[in-house]
């Protein structure tokens, strides 16, 4: 009896220990701040007040993540960008981001384009998944927590690891005619 009790707590600590991300398919009604206020200077005219930093509400979410990606492929970012390497446009894997790695920076380069190459998506792309982009472009370069970006293709189906696979004894195989030719010692 006293150990059904001690199992019974047991279990339910790590029902109650156990915290699952929790996965809004549904777009959020309204961002809690338009991107239009993107701060890109300390400098403003009549002293007017800084605003407080744009948050992406996909950050957080491992499934926004992964439709970023998709997004990033099916809107052809790999065109420029290859898979965050780099090629015609710059790298996003790396540390050297030229006009800032914040969200709303990110928000402002894809929907406003940028000189020598980046066009504009603006009112090509739906907001929400433009901040997708956003968060899986950041997700390249580790800005995010290991627990939200991707860690495989979950599309993809491939072999076995290496590592898993059954050791085999191949068979050498000779076309039929050619004898195998003895060893002189």
């Amino acid at each position: 009896m006293k150990i059904h009790l001690i199992l019974s707590t047991v279990l339910l600590l790590v029902l109650v220990a156990c915290t699952r991300e929790t996965r809004d398919f549904q777009q959020p009604a309204a961002l809690s701040e338009p991107a239009s206020g993107v701060h890109m200077s300390e400098l403003h005219p009549g002293g007017a007040p800084v605003p407080k930093p744009i948050t992406n509400p996909f950050e957080s979410n491992a499934y926004g993540v992964s439709e970023g990606k998709r997004l990033y492929e099916s809107y052809n970012c790999v065109g420029c960008h290859a898979h965050g390497g780099g090629g015609i446009g710059p790298p996003l894997i790396d540390l050297k981001w030229i006009y800032g790695a914040e969200p709303a920076n990110v928000y402002a380069t894809i929907v406003e384009g940028r000189p020598n190459g980046m066009p504009s998506f603006r009112g090509k792309i739906p907001e929400n998944q433009v901040w997708e982009i956003v968060a899986y472009v950041r997700s390249l370069s580790g800005q995010l927590s290991k627990d939200v970006s991707g860690g495989r293709e979950d599309h993809m189906y491939g072999k076995k690891a290496e590592s898993s696979t059954p050791k085999e004894n191949p068979k050498i195989s000779r076309p039929l005619g050619n004898p195998v030719p003895e060893h002189k010692q």
